[in-house]
Parts: C-alpha cells; structure tokens; sequence
C-alpha cells in the first residue's frame, strides 16, 4: 500500500516521443478538480484527457493521439498542461507517424 502524494506533479510521459499513444503521469496530494488538456504548438487546444474532480492520489491518463474530432493528429510536438487547484504545470510530447 503506498502513500500519498506530498505535492501535486506532472510526469513526462512515456513512451516520447510516441507513434500510437502516449501515457501521462500525475500526482494529487488531495482532492482537486483536475484538467489536463493538449495543445499544439500554436496554443490551439487539440484535446481534452480529464475534466473532473479526482481525489488525492496517483493517476495516469493515456492520449492516443487523436483530437477532439477523433482524427489522428499530425507529427509534430505537442504540450500538455495540468491544472488541479492552484497547481499548474507543463509538458512536452512528440509525436511521429
């Protein structure tokens, strides 16, 4: 049994860079409402992986590379940011085909 988180973080994800799908890594060390959305690299959000309240723990979320339309998005970096209470961060992905 582990313990909680002490503070909120956002890992890199893995594999990166990624042809199918890419898994993100993040930590609550309490309760938040969560939202951890992808961007391209002109700002333009391309997806949206969570949006709800979550309870403090240890979490993972998978992108399969797809946007909001359910297409596959190009090769190219992407950056994915958290946003859970007061706690903000970003990451980087990249994506081959």
């Amino acid at each position: 049994i582990g313990t909680l988180p002490d503070e909120f973080a956002l890992h890199g994800s893995y594999p990166n860079p990624f042809r199918g799908d890419t898994t993100i890594e993040y930590e609550l060390p309490e309760k938040a409402h969560v939202r951890i959305a992808v961007f391209n690299v002109l700002g333009q959000e391309v997806a949206v992986l969570v949006d709800e309240e979550q309870a403090a723990g240890r979490y993972d979320v998978r992108w399969d590379g797809r946007g909001m339309t359910g297409a596959p998005v190009a090769s190219g970096v992407y950056i994915y940011r958290i946003e859970a209470g007061d706690f903000s961060a970003i990451e980087r992905a990249t994506r081959v085909r």
